[in-house]
């Protein structure tokens, strides 16, 4: 058991969340630093899924292959697999508003050379990949810094609800960006790119002029073995910590269907750039909606039960999305998919912001973002190779299946997950099992 976890099981419950004024919902709100946090990070992810768009439907349009729409994603996950040992800890021993900040600096860079390409016409898929590496790597590390960052800006009766509000910001993000993806691609590559950078370089403003937050940094003595692999020993001693974000990675990881959402667009529903972007931002629709659902009404009990219905109806709603050629029909199933997620991401978020102690933070999310990659970019790949091998819709219907199975699998596996009841008391986490 990593050290300090004791402390935490006799930490006070979090009771902002059961405060029956109106003004609980918009608690995290309060903080200045929180809301200048908000801010940059829905920016800086609204600029992703737009660049994300434009990269997707130019890379199809240049090759024809679904297969390089796979190794997009692989390409971004590669750097996180790769330097998680080193991003975490990075985050626990210097200044996590300062790493966000360059790494949206390097972001910056990346989208600027998207554009650079596109305006010089050497838009192809070797120096498209090495871009995505960059991305790759700006992601390893400002993942775990933004993830540990947000519980230093409020208290920790604020939490709940910012995290929440966090999972709020990102997914209108995902209805926002991709729409307008579609749009500026529709006007031309060089305006999508171009709002990207804009809206990226605004972000790291944002995050720039917040103040220092308070951080528990890690003794900047020399890094040990078992100080660098201290986030792995913390999830595989919580097994509820390890099958809540083991099962996120498989069912994600099987069930991922948007990097072949171009092919839908282009091939199969027949909509075109607009159509993509709808696409993408119908996931997002759902989990919106969910997420502020729950920042209102807050999972009280039940919240093992309810995530693994959450996985289950994923996979149902990834299969229908496969077999269906009603466009409709398709958007449908991806609001449901997304709202769906979104109950297995608010569980999983809050079992490991409550759960570990600050001077781990950032390595137990550096973890934590690994798995997150892995189901998302690595599944783009999954998606991209079996779409190859025998057809999109196959390959995006047998994942829904594995996903199904995943959920299954899982609640038999990690009986202490499934009877998790309320997330705001880890001693009570405990005395579930």
């Amino acid at each position: 058991m990593v050290p300090g976890f004791a402390r935490l099981q006799s930490r006070p419950k979090a009771n902002l969340m059961h405060d029956k004024s109106p003004d609980h919902r918009f608690a995290a709100f309060r903080h200045r630093s929180y809301r200048l946090f908000f801010s940059s990070r829905f920016l800086a992810s609204f600029a992703q899924q737009v660049f994300t768009v434009a990269v997707g439907w130019q890379m199809y349009d240049v090759t024809n292959n679904p297969f390089y729409l796979g190794l997009i994603g692989l390409f971004q996950f590669l750097p996180s697999l790769l330097l998680v040992l080193v991003t975490g800890a990075v985050a626990d021993r210097h200044n996590r508003r300062a790493i966000v900040s360059i790494c949206l600096g390097v972001a910056s860079l990346g989208t600027l050379a998207l554009l650079i390409m596109t305006l010089t016409d050497t838009f192809s898929p070797l120096p498209v990949f090495a871009v995505m590496i960059v991305f790759g790597l700006e992601r390893a590390f400002m993942a775990p810094a933004t993830q540990s960052l947000a519980p230093n800006l409020v208290p920790k009766e604020d939490l709940p609800n910012a995290i929440a509000w966090n999972s709020s910001s990102w997914q209108a993000a995902t209805i926002l960006g991709p729409v307008a993806g579609g749009l500026l691609y529709g006007l031309g590559p060089v305006v999508a790119y171009s709002t990207a950078l804009a809206f990226l370089l605004l972000a790291s403003v944002l995050m720039a002029i917040m103040e220092k937050p308070p951080q528990r940094i890690s003794e900047k003595k020399k890094q040990t073995w078992e100080s660098i692999t201290a986030g792995f020993k913390y999830i595989r001693s919580e097994k509820i910590v390890l099958g809540a974000i083991s099962l996120d990675l498989f069912a994600v990881l099987l069930g991922g269907a948007v990097a072949l959402m171009p092919v839908f667009a282009r091939d199969i529903l027949v909509l075109g750039p607009l159509g993509l972007g709808l696409l993408r931002a119908a996931p997002g629709i759902g989990a919106i909606v969910m997420a502020m659902l729950l920042a209102t009404f807050p999972i009280r009990h039940h919240a093992g039960i309810l995530m693994f219905i959450g996985v289950a109806l994923f996979g149902v709603s990834t299969v229908v999305f496969g077999i269906s050629e009603t466009a409709w029909i398709s958007i449908v199933a991806l609001i449901v998919m997304g709202a769906s997620d979104m109950i297995s991401v608010y569980v999983r978020e809050s079992l490991i912001a409550l759960w570990t102690p600050d001077e781990v933070r950032g390595r137990v999310s550096a973890v934590n973002m690994v798995f997150i990659g892995a189901s998302n970019e690595l599944g783009e790949f999954r998606a991209g190779t079996m779409a190859a091998w025998i057809g999109t819709v196959p390959a995006v219907v047998i994942g829904g299946f594995g996903t199904l199975a995943v959920a299954i699998i899982w609640a038999f596996s990690f009986p202490k997950l499934r009877r998790i009841d309320n997330l705001d008391a880890p001693e009570e986490l405990e005395h579930s099992a």
